[in-house]
């Protein structure tokens, strides 16, 4: 499978070279090899993780790619498995039940209910209420509860890292879909416009992970301005799922969609020739070597804009033919297990050993969500 895979690869980056695009009958991959991927990824995923775990970022980051994994695949076990993790976080969160004590910045015990790392599960159990033949109120009412009273609050820094934009932006516009609230799109301006103003470098449009790395007052090791990977790609994802979700004519929908092509743009520029990202996106030699998660990410968000017409194809196509060669070959072992995820952190670290034997949920979920967008790419 690897060796039609590269074959066709070839083929595509060979036209590439001569028309700066890989055009629609020159397929970066065959569908059923594709589905073969997803399959063998997350059936590998779940027969070695058990479902009944917290409800945190880590693990809920996977079940958004299970979700994903589900569409495509229509697997029953698949949906069965995000069932039980929900069922067993009684699909909440943190769980404290007293809004006196509810916090919002970074804590993983239940009283930090308003922190977005304990609300990005709330977009799969939305997922699973849709989804559901019999649908109970309980799935989606600890996620509306939580985010109503956020909302009814004075703040707007709830999102003070970039991490937490692919947490709960997305909550908010499958919120604003199930419930026809426009509060829940008004806020998501006004939070994301919060977090632009402490993170976002408009020279790159790039997002700084979080206030305490914007340059100059940090920087790589070369002295250049260090965006981490698989911060920007919580991002762009995260963008995405918004430009996916809200309506045509939301009066905001430009503004998200002009800071997303322009993070393709950049990004775009800043890809290794093996297809991957570093952990340092502009600083190659900060934290050198492949990635996964990062790149996993930026796949789905460029896929995801190619398959809905937001990207050029002519542009953006030959991205993805490399990156989803490094993701499809490399970055995956024959077990189905998949490598070079850089385990939890909030940066590039040098020296930090990432290969083929690293692996961890969230990056597996991102892994997932690109390879469901490519699917939906190579069946058109």
């Amino acid at each position: 499978m690897r060796h039609k895979n590269l074959i066709k690869l070839s083929v595509c980056l060979f036209l590439a070279g001569i028309t700066t695009a890989c055009t629609s009958n020159t397929p970066i991959a065959n569908k059923e090899e594709v589905k073969g991927i997803i399959i063998k990824v997350n059936d590998y995923w779940q027969a070695n993780n058990k479902a009944e775990l917290r409800s945190f970022w880590d693990h809920a980051a996977y079940h958004t790619g299970n979700m994903a994994a589900y569409e495509i695949t229509q697997k029953q076990a698949y949906l069965d498995y995000s069932l039980e993790w929900a069922k067993h976080n009684h699909w909440k969160g943190a769980k404290s039940d007293n809004k006196e004590e509810w916090k919002y910045k970074y804590g993983e015990t239940d009283d930090y209910v308003l922190f977005g790392d304990w609300q990005i599960c709330f977009q799969t159990y939305v997922d699973l209420y849709n989804l559901s033949d019999n649908k109970s109120s309980v799935m989606v009412a600890r996620a509306k509860e939580v985010m109503e009273y956020q909302m009814s609050t004075t703040r707007k820094d709830y999102w003070w890292w970039a991490d937490g934009l692919y947490m709960v932006m997305p909550v908010m516009t499958k919120l604003y879909n199930l419930t026809g609230n426009q509060q829940y799109l008004t806020k998501l301006h006004e939070y994301f416009s919060h977090s632009k103003s402490i993170m976002y470098d408009d020279e790159t449009g790039l997002f700084f992970r979080d206030a305490r790395y914007v340059y100059p007052q940090h920087k790589s090791v070369n002295g250049l301005k260090d965006f981490w990977a698989r911060g920007d790609g919580w991002v762009f994802a995260g963008l995405a799922k918004v430009l996916q979700d809200v309506p045509e004519n939301w009066e905001h929908r430009p503004f998200f969609k002009e800071i997303y092509k322009k993070m393709a743009a950049t990004l775009k520029e800043a890809q290794q020739e093996e297809g991957y990202w570093t952990r340092s996106i502009l600083d190659p030699n900060h934290a050198p070597g492949p990635e996964t998660s990062g790149t996993a990410f930026f796949t789905y968000a460029y896929l995801w804009g190619i398959n809905n017409g937001l990207l050029s194809k002519k542009e953006y196509l030959p991205v993805v033919a490399k990156s989803w060669n490094y993701l499809s070959t490399k970055a995956l072992n024959k077990n189905g297990m998949v490598g070079y995820i850089q385990p939890i952190g909030e940066r590039a670290i040098p020296g930090q050993q990432v290969d083929e034997n690293s692996t961890a949920d969230f990056g597996v979920g991102a892994y997932l969500l690109a390879a469901s967008e490519m699917y939906k790419l190579v069946s058109k």
